[in-house]
């Protein structure tokens, strides 16, 4: 389990002892999760165990109960705007461009238009984008969609950032490609990512370390590191060593595996 990480750690980002409840229905118990610099972090559970609302205090959208929250040793327990956070949908601007839409966050700290596609417009070949700078979100495929979302979110904050799911709307074969440009992409911008997810196989492929969060009032159930060099290739999938992690994490959701 998991130690709380405060302003004495160098953990870039932690979320320490948070409690949060709805008309007296306590959703989360005493959480507390750790983001270090360049990791990648993923959060499983089952759906309303309570994920999306500890993203919402962590985020700052939300107060707790209880609990604080540190980015860079720094408390921002409550204070929207410090954090990085994307939706489960992308959430572009129909009838902007895709560069104005991921220029939003520039704009709104109050940069010119012109200075803040500009800036925008330098990490599009970085992030898999160049040439769609005039295009509008309807001619994007799902998986550019996805990237210019990212994109807009780094440029938010460069340092963190908490993903809802940010792959789960993709087919298959568009889901493989952008895990491999989104490793890629992370190690080069070193963005430290907590994000959100379902799919146990996608943890695993992408992930540092895996928290479980399970119960009602959802309570960290485990926290497992994945020992394995990124990027892991399809071949690992089919390894006794993935299969492991996937029963250790199944065990830890209080789901039967077969031995």
């Amino acid at each position: 389990m998991t130690t709380c990480r405060n302003n004495g750690s160098a953990a870039r980002l932690s979320a320490c002892h948070i409690t949060k409840s709805f008309d007296g229905v306590t959703i989360l118990d005493d959480v507390s999760i750790h983001l270090n610099e360049r990791e990648i972090v993923s959060l499983l559970g089952v759906s309303g165990g309570g994920k999306t609302t500890l993203f919402n205090v962590i985020s700052g959208l939300m107060k707790p109960d209880s609990g604080q929250v540190f980015l860079n040793g720094n408390e921002v327990t409550g204070q929207a705007g410090q954090i990085s956070y994307m939706l489960q949908k992308d959430l572009l601007l129909p009838y902007d461009s895709v560069v104005d839409n991921v220029a939003l966050p520039l704009l709104i700290r109050g940069a010119k238009k012109e200075e803040a596609r500009a800036q925008a417009a330098a990490h599009f070949e970085e992030f898999g984008l160049a040439g769609m700078e005039y295009k509008y979100p309807s001619q994007l495929s799902g998986g550019m969609r996805q990237r210019a979302a990212l994109l807009r979110t780094y440029l938010f904050s460069d340092q963190v950032a908490l993903l809802d799911e940010p792959f789960s709307a993709l087919d298959t074969i568009t889901k493989g490609e952008i895990h491999r440009w989104y490793l890629d992409v992370m190690d080069r911008i070193h963005l430290s990512t907590l994000f959100i997810t379902h799919d146990i196989d996608e943890a695993i492929l992408l992930s540092d370390r895996v928290y479980i969060l399970a119960g009602r009032p959802g309570r960290i159930a485990a926290e497992i590191a994945i020992d394995r060099a990124r990027p892991r290739d399809r071949e690992f999938t089919l390894s006794e060593e993935f299969l492991r992690y996937k029963r250790q994490i199944l065990e830890s959701m209080g789901m039967e595996t077969k031995k």
